[in-house]
């Protein structure tokens, strides 16, 4: 009676096994980047949150230098200011050093990173101002990256679909307020946004 039992089981058929296995592999195929697209936009709150205590810092400690106060800023300020952070990622040391974003690209070799520079504004000498880029921003960031950053940049330039694109100028006459329409427009689909605030 037992074997009996036994005899009437069946089990799956190779190919019930392959079409089960197709479809979880498209399943995963469309899935998985628009799980990456959700995690990168869960980052850029916390990403711009840490810059913004950069910057606050960067302006505290140079308060009262003159009028080029920045002119000997560098990627390897961020990576000194960002070592220690739990949001960003700091590779490498002395001038290989890099500050990966975790927004879009790979974050080394330049691809993915934030890079610091001195700018100026309102024709002011070099060193005025500086600016932060972040490149190979992946298009989930976008353009939630440039509406809270803004709020502490003088400019806002961001290049994807059609070259680079002001997106804020208050230094210009008459002022251009940040244009957040503008801003979405100009994002690319993928790792190929890069967004380059000015801040005095």
């Amino acid at each position: 009676m037992q074997a009996c039992q036994y005899a009437n089981q069946r089990g799956f058929s190779l190919i019930e096994i392959s079409i089960v296995t197709t479809i979880m592999m498209l399943i995963a195929i469309v899935g998985i980047p628009a799980i990456q697209g959700y995690v990168i936009e869960s980052k850029v709150p916390r990403v711009a949150e840490e810059i913004q205590r950069v910057v606050a810092r960067l302006k505290a400690s140079t308060h009262g230098f003159g009028s080029m106060p920045y002119a000997g800023i560098d990627s390897s300020t961020l990576v000194n200011t960002l070592r220690s952070s739990s949001v960003v990622s700091v590779t490498g040391k002395g001038a290989d050093a890099s500050v990966a974003h975790g927004l879009g690209g790979i974050g080394t070799n330049g691809r993915g990173v934030i890079e610091a520079s001195p700018s100026s504004t309102l024709g002011a000498p070099i060193g005025s101002a500086f600016s932060l880029t972040f490149n190979d921003v992946n298009h989930a960031a976008c353009p939630a990256l440039a509406s809270i950053l803004q709020r502490i940049a003088e400019t806002v330039t961001i290049s994807g679909q059609s070259g680079p694109a002001t997106v804020k100028n208050v230094t210009s006459e008459p002022p251009m307020p940040y244009n957040s329409i503008l801003a979405d427009a100009q994002c690319a689909s993928g790792d190929r946004n890069t967004f380059v605030f000015t801040i005095r």
